[in-house]
């Protein structure tokens, strides 16, 4: 169903964004493992939005016939590629073998010959950064835009929040458009961080909440029983022997039995059982293997429910254009509103 309105202030703040992504409206939808399908993609794009099909470990092949439904859709959108995923390899080659309009980089920072290697192939690339340096730093390797992600995100996260992420990259006008995410959930705060000069906004628990998203009717419950609170991320127990990416998640006996395999992994690390790449390699498979037990499952007890904690203002399900609708004309009043205070 497609989303026609009247918001010109959101049109002209955003159009950095949607020149940039080739949509009506700067909103993204985020590439979530398991989420993140052709279905959700084209639902997002039927909206005049930029949806994300999220790569995660799935299988090479899967991938590709994925890619070929978005291509099939005529529109713009991106995969969400997982550098740390054990199939990071494989999933680099099949988007440089097909037609993929962007790519974007996740769980860690690309190394220039990835970027150069997508690049080459066709595709625009986006990828995370931290601090002013890195952006620097993505922007020489050859990224054509920078996604800021705030540790109130879901699922694979940084340890710095938004609000810090936009003083210390945003505002420093870097030569790329740079697009926002992290406990985004309403209009009005997209009005205020395209005033700010973010090129989008990008949410990915908002749009779990939508009826065209396949995720399991209980995980969707979970999460609009949630409080913001109860979305927490996941300790490292020693960053030295065993770096990880830090998850956010619903507290539940998934989040306890990572603590677990942590201090089963440390460990065999001790013992010289396994090497650190190997233990990173078994954290990152435990969390793709539990995010489905949960999403396509419905285990919401083992499974990991992966949430940002902007899991806390939103309780209902609605229909994607319903979310739309709702999101821009609350993001054009408040603009208007603003407009009247100066």
């Amino acid at each position: 169903m497609s989303v026609e309105l009247t918001i010109p202030q959101v049109n002209k703040l955003g159009k950095a964004g949607t020149d940039f992504l080739g949509v009506r409206y700067p909103l993204i939808s985020g590439g979530m493992t398991w989420i993140s399908d052709s279905s959700l993609v084209k639902a997002v794009h039927d909206c005049g939005g930029f949806g994300v099909l999220a790569a995660g470990n799935m299988p090479p092949e899967l991938l590709a016939e994925e890619i070929d439904r978005c291509n099939a859709l005529g529109g713009a959108y991106a995969v969400n590629l997982v550098t740390i995923a054990p199939n990071y390899p494989a999933h680099r080659k099949v988007v440089v073998e097909k037609d993929v309009p962007l790519v974007i980089f996740a769980g860690n920072f690309p190394k220039r010959q990835a970027v150069e290697e997508v690049k080459a192939a066709g595709s625009k690339t986006m990828s995370f950064a931290s601090t002013i340096s890195i952006a620097e730093q993505q922007i020489r390797f050859g990224v054509d835009a920078l996604l800021l992600e705030g540790s109130e995100a879901g699922g694979h996260i940084g340890h710095v929040s938004l609000t810090i992420l936009l003083q210390q990259v945003l505002f420093h006008n870097p030569s790329v458009p740079v697009f926002v995410a992290g406990g985004i959930a309403t209009g009005k705060m997209v009005a205020h961080l395209l005033l700010m000069g973010a090129a989008g906004c990008q949410m990915g628990t908002r749009f779990v909440m939508s009826e065209e998203c396949l995720a399991h009717d209980k995980f969707k419950a979970r999460f609009a029983a949630a409080r913001a609170r109860e979305a927490v991320s996941t300790p490292a127990f020693d960053r030295v022997r065993l770096p990880v990416v830090a998850v956010r998640a619903l507290q539940n006996k998934g989040m306890q039995q990572f603590g677990d395999l942590q201090m089963d992994l440390l460990k065999q690390l001790d013992s010289g059982a396994i090497k650190r790449e190997e233990a990173q390699l078994k954290v990152e498979e435990y969390w793709m293997g539990a995010l489905r037990h949960a999403v396509v499952d419905g285990d919401i007890e083992a499974g990991s429910l992966m949430a940002g904690q902007s899991v806390g203002l939103m309780d209902r399900i609605q229909p994607m254009a319903e979310i739309f609708e709702d999101m821009l004309t609350e993001a054009e009043t408040e603009l208007t509103r603003v407009k009247e205070l100066l």
